[in-house]
């Protein structure tokens, strides 16, 4: 437990930041995970628009410090391949 009131105060903060960072990452799994499965079951349509709102809310993420640059740039990168693998076939 904290014994100070900045460690309070850190703790307060800490508690806040962690709710609304795992809102957005939440959001980001499941956008996702709606991507891939649209992808997979060859709705393309589909998979290209849930492909934009993956690639919008992984950047905010990237943004407000949640993911590491290459980290939202490799979850991009996976989703769009995986969308062009199941394009092809």
């Amino acid at each position: 437990m904290a014994n100070s009131k900045s460690a309070l105060k850190r703790v307060r903060q800490i508690k806040r930041r962690t709710d609304r960072n795992k809102a957005l990452r939440t959001k980001v799994k499941s956008l996702r995970k709606k991507t891939l499965d649209a992808a997979q079951s060859g709705n393309n349509e589909e998979a290209q628009n849930s492909m934009k709102l993956l690639a919008s809310a992984v950047d905010k993420a990237w943004l407000k410090g949640i993911y590491h640059k290459n980290k939202a740039a490799n979850i991009k990168s996976k989703a769009v391949k995986a969308i062009k693998a199941a394009a092809s076939s």
